[in-house]
């Protein structure tokens, strides 16, 4: 049962696989514990071909609440989710249910639904007092699945937002654009903006370890590393890439660069036969998965991303905190990472932080790529753009008291919360 001076909260999440969502939901978990808000984390299973994160959650000293039935797919298990997620609201009593990504969202919230509405005081009028909390770090409604499977998902939510949610969080404000307008899901007034926020003071001094990496890989301090981070998976586009790569030996006849591809999935297989194909084998290194971004971030000279679809990607904000160029396709909050495009009739579009790129567009890409390593002042320029604008306003700390504040307001208008809980208590008891 909740206490009577803190706001319960139960976080849920799909899985805490490698990405930014697993590090998001724990850095909450951890970092609001010790206020007036007393937090449970619960995730589901990472499948087979994915890095599990459990090791994070435990060096913030984090211990969640897994249910093994709760995955990324869709299957019947579903439904033994929802029984569980709903028997543990029952048991934990949550003043607020919030829940991360598209599957726990779906799960979580019709458990929430349940819970809200499934008992006694219901007859008189007092169902539970809980407040439903969704944020999308992405979507999954274009880029993932057929038109038919995207449309049964777009409705789902739109369902979700009307009878079981109070709060969409969105981590941009292009987020909001497409979920809100585009997609046609949730109302104005729904919607909350909280950007991301990481532990900046990781990636400080971080120019005494560039060599670190570096070392590893035998690449010394004549070559520009240029480097990819993320899950090898379909909708980073990793084969983008390795296209880009391709043109852009074509197109680079001065500067000796290396490209290392950091991360690992189940298209590991399929991405290095491909470089292989495209006569990559001396130009690209696969690294795999690494635990020490306050190492490789230094390490490369420029980093890029090739996504067909992001919320807000957390490598390209990890790469302007360590002051590193980036050039990425402009999807999702990318376009707000980016900054305000300049004036220009090139293929590619120079920001204020960084290049973007159309979505598979591999000559714009390339075209773009070259124009970074030719050019050390633009490198520089957009280098230190995004990194003031990283270290402003994508802290830790910020996150931290931007959701304090919607848990705050979600709370205030608990009206009679204490005396509701007693009625809908006693109310049960008889029942």
């Amino acid at each position: 049962m909740a206490s009577t001076n803190k706001t319960k909260v139960v976080r849920v999440i799909a899985r805490l696989n490698v990405g930014g969502p697993a590090k998001h939901v724990v850095w909450l978990t951890e970092g609001l514990q010790n206020s007036s808000i007393e937090t449970l984390l619960v995730a589901g299973t990472v499948p087979e071909g994915e890095e599990d994160m459990g090791y994070f959650a435990d060096e913030m000293g984090i211990t969640p609440h897994y249910i093994r039935e709760m995955s990324r797919e869709i299957s019947l298990k579903d439904a033994v989710t929802v029984w569980k997620l709903f028997r543990l609201f029952r048991r934990e009593r949550p003043d607020i249910i919030h829940t991360h990504t598209a599957k726990a969202g779906t799960v979580g919230r019709v458990a929430g639904f349940f819970y809200r509405w499934a008992t006694p005081a219901t007859l008189i009028g007092h169902p539970r007092k809980c407040k439903f909390v969704h944020t999308y770090h992405g979507h999954i409604f274009h880029s993932y699945y057929g038109p038919l499977k995207t449309r049964f998902f777009i409705f789902v939510e739109r369902l979700l937002a009307r009878v079981a949610t109070d709060r969409v969080v969105v981590v941009s404000q292009q987020q909001q654009n497409e979920i809100g307008k585009v997609f046609g899901i949730g109302r104005d007034g729904q919607f909350q903006v909280v950007p991301l926020g990481l532990d900046l003071k990781l990636f400080d001094n971080g120019a005494t370890r560039r060599q670190i990496f570096r070392h590893e890989l035998g690449v010394n301090d004549e070559v520009m590393l240029i480097g990819i981070v993320g899950r090898l998976t379909e909708i980073k586009d990793h084969a983008l890439f390795l296209q880009v790569v391709a043109r852009f030996k074509e197109l680079n006849n001065q500067a000796p660069v290396k490209f290392v591809v950091i991360g690992d999935g189940s298209l590991r297989t399929e991405l290095g036969n491909l470089s292989v194909s495209l006569g990559l084998e001396n130009d690209v290194i696969f690294a795999g998965n690494r635990r020490d971004p306050q190492n490789f971030y230094p390490a490369l000279d420029v980093v890029a991303l090739t996504s067909k679809n992001e919320g807000t990607p957390l490598t390209l904000i990890e790469a302007m905190a360590n002051a590193r160029p980036v050039i990425a396709t402009s999807v999702g909050g990318v376009v707000d990472l980016l900054g305000e495009p300049l004036p220009t009739k090139l293929n590619y579009g120079e920001c204020t932080r960084g290049i973007g790129v159309k979505p598979g567009d591999v000559e714009a890409f390339a075209t773009g790529l070259q124009r970074l390593v030719e050019d050390k002042e633009l490198r520089t320029k957009v280098a230190q753009n995004g990194y003031d604008f990283v270290r402003t306003n994508y802290a830790k700390e910020r996150l931290l008291e931007d959701i304090k504040g919607l848990y705050a307001e979600l709370m205030s208008t608990q009206v009679g919360k204490v005396g509701a809980r007693s009625s809908e208590q006693s109310v049960e008891s008889r029942a």
